[in-house]
């Protein structure tokens, strides 16, 4: 299998990392690990984190989390919207103009966003919008365990050391308190997802994050 490097600029100046969640915990859960280690790897990387849903409590939490997982960069910026859970579609003029205004504030080298395909109804509004909004980007759709049952077969993977994925997982699970009585948010299955993708890859620790490709230049 070929290993290549995630993204490459030919400008000499740091990468920039845009990294799109429509709610609070997206970003950490789709590709939180791939974040950890290319933090670890490139400290000059610049880093824009946004989540577009959250109330005051959930906000508080997001920064706190977001702190952790990018401590490891020098510049990074984490913008939190505050639309309403849910109900994402319904509000699409106003989250347009988000995506409208990040567009001018942030030129990317890649973008994490969610899946495609994904059921939930807001993860796939974010998806569309970066489509539409980044066009000659590289564009990395992450992927959200649900009981929807809407996980695919990605095409590109970040292989992880135990130790990122026990990180990730430990910062999720302390960070989101409000979260702890889903029946989703548990040690054993975010453990169990990048098990099967690093499965998948043949990753050297048995670990990684999927992630769906669908333009590619080289």
């Amino acid at each position: 299998m070929d290993h290549i490097s995630l993204f490459q600029t030919a400008e000499s100046r740091p990468q920039r990392i845009l990294a799109l969640g429509a709610h609070c915990d997206d970003i950490e859960i789709g590709c939180g690990g791939t974040l950890l280690r290319l933090c670890s790897e490139d400290p000059s990387l610049e880093v824009t984190w946004v989540v577009f849903t959250s109330t005051a409590e959930r906000a508080a939490e997001a920064q706190a989390s977001a702190a952790d997982f990018l401590a490891g960069v020098a510049t990074h910026r984490v913008v939190i919207k505050e639309h309403r859970d849910g109900f994402l579609p319904y509000s699409g003029a106003a989250v347009k103009d988000d995506f409208e205004q990040l567009k001018r504030e942030v030129a990317p080298d890649l973008v994490f966003t969610h899946y495609r395909d994904d059921r939930h109804q807001d993860h796939r509004l974010i998806s569309e919008l970066t489509w539409n909004t980044w066009r000659n980007n590289l564009i990395l759709e992450y992927e959200i365990p649900k009981y929807d049952g809407d996980l695919g077969s990605p095409n590109a993977f970040s292989h992880l050391s135990a130790a990122v994925v026990e990180r990730k997982i430990d910062l999720v699970l302390e960070h989101y308190g409000s979260q702890r009585t889903k029946h989703w948010l548990n040690r054993e299955l975010l453990g169990a997802l990048p098990r099967v993708r690093g499965m998948e890859s043949v990753a050297p620790e048995r670990l990684a994050e999927g992630f769906y490709c669908r333009k590619l230049v080289f």
